[in-house]
């Protein structure tokens, strides 16, 4: 194996200068020696009775995800702009907190009216750098709709048709 050329070696050092490590764990600097690693105790060969220690989580458990109980003629109706939906939310101009209060709102009167499909009016999604804040909400539905004190009560969540505004929008369908 061939070693790198001046050149090489310059250009492979910008790039790991940008380079983010995955791990939290800090990487040691160039020109030092790494730290040696902590020896790893043998595994016990038995279980201690009692309850075990309690260990904080890392992280909080993922968020269950809202079934998807639609059947394919839900789907095919969906698909095709045939469902009208029975209660409109529309979150142009709405802040973060607000948005999500209107969609709670929104929720428990559709439940109490008994109706079926809400169509959340969230605005396009804007890709580009962290400068670009729109589409902020957008990226939030389905996390608060997962969150939400309804989400039992909520069969599947679709993208809504061209006519109901398309990439802009969603349906949320409600159980019986």
């Amino acid at each position: 194996m061939r070693g790198l050329s001046p050149e090489e070696q310059a250009l492979w050092a910008k790039v790991t200068e940008t380079i983010r490590p995955l791990s939290r764990e800090r990487l040691p600097e160039p020109g030092r020696q790494a730290e040696p690693s902590r020896p790893v105790p043998p595994p016990i060969a038995h279980r201690p009775k009692g309850p075990a220690p309690s260990r904080a989580a890392p992280f909080a458990p993922p968020r269950q995800r809202i079934a998807n109980t639609l059947d394919s003629s839900w789907d095919r109706r969906l698909r095709s702009g045939d469902v009208q939906p029975d209660r409109v939310v529309d979150l142009h101009g709405h802040d973060l907190e607000r948005a999500w209060q209107a969609i709670d709102r929104a929720l428990e009167q559709a439940l109490v009216n008994r109706e079926r499909v809400l169509l959340l009016v969230t605005g396009h999604a804007r890709p580009g750098a962290p400068p670009v804040q729109r589409g902020r909400i957008r990226a939030a539905v389905h996390d608060w709709l997962s969150a939400s004190r309804h989400r039992e009560r909520i069969a599947a969540v679709r993208g809504a048709h061209r006519r109901h505004g398309g990439g802009g929008s969603l349906y949320v369908i409600l159980r019986r």
